[in-house]
């Protein structure tokens, strides 16, 4: 069985178990560590405060059942590099401009991401240790790094320029990240040496993740297809948009467009990042939400509008993509109690 909680749910069952006579709390010397309570996981996460605001966040843990945690975040936020060690986190938001609503944080990879006034949704999967190493940082931590330019890196120029929020795949740590990580795991100094010891490896690490991006950014852009077949792709996906609800075959998108099954897969891969049914999934569901806006419309009748003949199969196909039945989201959308 899965279990819902939102940051305040958390709050509540940190506070209950401490008071059953979990020790939850612990102060370090320069941070805090919290651990999970144990009617839900074991492990903890640990907070190291260092100067100026920067912070390493260590989590291991597990969990006895799935958790969807549902975690607002506030407008300020702080840049934020994280490396997944072990286990795997699902992600989903609510349609957020320049973000996918499903992605997916991976063990070995590690990522860089701002994400200031959001709702998002994290899956964690049941018995599946996780560790995690996350490095955070204010804008104007970097910007005090050179203030008579005040200018922030590159890197994150690009990415916050581009978008006021960004969530940016760096791939797979590399031996150098992993190095620096193990090195703050089994950090050998005490007191003020460890501190100027765990800034540095903050620093260094944060480093490398903006040299991998200008190393990106600097790379030369490749595709596999000729510009002409990329245009057949557009065409393609036009195609799927305007029949979502009785779309063609793969075999007759590739005829229709005059394409290779395999050129077709490989440029919307290139294009769009997903597989070709992997899209229209994703617009078939986007295009549901906004029937389902209409408080008249049934379950029944928006599944058969965007091509599911079974409305079971549409309501478990809606769940997975947006963690709430069609019945609550409609509801919650038109003012009703759930």
């Amino acid at each position: 069985m899965t279990v819902r909680l939102t940051d305040q749910n958390i709050r509540d069952l940190l506070e209950q178990a401490e008071q059953q006579g979990e020790h939850i709390f612990h102060t370090t010397d320069f941070g805090s560590q919290r651990k999970i309570p144990k009617g839900i996981g074991a492990g903890d996460i640990q907070y190291l405060n260092l100067r100026g605001g920067l912070t390493i966040g260590i989590n291991n843990g597990q969990f006895w059942q799935p958790i969807i945690h549902k975690r607002q975040h506030g407008e300020t936020f702080p840049i934020t590099a994280k490396f997944c060690l072990s286990g795997d986190i699902r992600v989903k938001t609510d349609h957020v401009p320049g973000l996918a609503t499903d992605y997916a944080e991976v063990a070995g990879d590690n990522y860089l991401y701002h994400l200031p006034d959001l709702t998002e949704f994290e899956e964690h999967p049941s018995d599946t240790p996780l560790q995690v190493v996350t490095i955070y940082a204010d804008i104007d931590y970097f910007r005090a790094i050179n203030p008579a330019n005040d200018e922030l890196p590159h890197p994150l120029q690009r990415l916050i320029n581009t978008n006021k929020r960004f969530h940016q795949p760096l791939g797979k740590t590399t031996l150098a990240m992993t190095q620096v990580i193990q090195q703050i795991l089994h950090c050998p100094y005490q007191g003020d040496t460890q501190q100027l010891y765990l800034e540095s490896k903050a620093l260094e690490l944060l480093a490398l993740q903006f040299a991998s991006l200008e190393a990106d950014a600097n790379a030369p852009k490749y595709s596999p297809l000729k510009a002409t077949d990329l245009e057949r792709v557009q065409y393609a996906r036009d195609i799927l948009t305007e029949r979502f609800d009785h779309p063609p075959s793969l075999t007759e998108l590739s005829h229709q467009v005059g394409l290779s099954d395999r050129k077709l897969r490989q440029g919307f891969r290139h294009l769009f990042g997903k597989t070709v049914f992997g899209y229209l999934y994703e617009y078939r569901m986007e295009q549901a939400k906004s029937l389902l806006r209409e408080s008249y419309t049934t379950i029944a009748e928006v599944a058969t509008q965007v091509g599911y003949r079974n409305p079971e199969a549409f309501s478990t196909a809606f769940r997975r993509q947006f963690s709430v039945s069609p019945k609550t989201y409609q509801l919650q959308q038109c003012g009703q109690k759930v």
